[in-house]
């Protein structure tokens, strides 16, 4: 039972004029409750992607891609709506939750994906995107590495962002600047798996030392083979006149 999240889901049509055609589009909001660790969270979604969250904090709506934030502005009281829609949430889950007798929540383990935003080049600041997809319950610890060692600065973590099957995703970001024998990792916990899911990083670039080898390999290779070329030739030639 995944508890923790009640969700409204509602479908709108937009008729398109040039194409004569109706096209559908789904519009959700995502109310989640404070239970199991995690943070309230309300957020509003456009054909899975959000749009904007609700900051609980500073009780202000944030959109998800400020550049395109004309496009879709908050309605008018979304910040005192998603508390009400919090306090609902609460009173829901404790409701549901005794009707079905307190049942187990639905463990899904979370699946994770590590990448770096830019254009990789050593020494440049870029930063990397740990994508962690397709768990549940929420309640989820994401930690940095570098060379074993802890890593805090730099660190940011998003809000949750909500499945067709109610699982969830969320990225965490940790700007760094690659330099060659580093090694990064993402690491997460999750009541879904036996042990810290831990997947590793290190830059993946080429030096002046690597073009050399292999240039100087290919121009040797290259040798080798006109080498075998005129040893063939001549071999053919004599037999030729034997």
């Amino acid at each position: 039972m995944k508890s923790c999240v009640f969700l409204a889901a509602l479908l709108l049509t937009v008729w398109t004029a040039v194409q004569a055609e109706t096209v559908t589009h789904l519009t959700r909001q995502l109310a989640a409750c404070e239970t199991n660790g995690t943070m309230p969270e309300d957020d509003y979604e456009l054909d899975d992607d959000e749009t904007f969250h609700i900051d609980f904090d500073k009780k202000e709506a944030v959109p998800r891609l400020p550049d395109f934030a004309k496009y879709w502005n908050p309605p008018p009281g979304a910040p005192a709506r998603a508390e009400a829609n919090r306090q609902v949430c609460i009173q829901n889950v404790a409701g549901f939750a005794k009707c079905h007798e307190y049942p187990p929540e639905e463990q899904d383990p979370p699946r994770v994906t590590l990448f770096h935003e830019n254009d990789l080049e050593l020494g440049k600041p870029n930063t990397l995107i740990c994508f962690i997809t397709d768990f549940h319950p929420p309640a989820i610890k994401v930690t940095w590495t570098k060379n074993t060692l802890p890593v805090t600065e730099g660190v940011s973590l998003t809000q949750y962002y909500s499945n067709k099957d109610f699982t969830l995703n969320m990225f965490s970001y940790l700007s760094f600047t690659p330099e060659l024998g580093d090694v990064y990792s993402c690491q997460v916990q999750h009541s879904a798996l036996s042990e810290t899911l831990t997947t590793f990083w290190e830059p993946d670039v080429q030096t002046d030392s690597d073009v050399g080898e292999t240039a100087f390999c290919a121009v040797g290779l290259t040798l080798g083979l006109l080498g075998v070329a005129v040893g063939t030739f001549f071999l053919i030639k004599g037999n030729k006149c034997n």
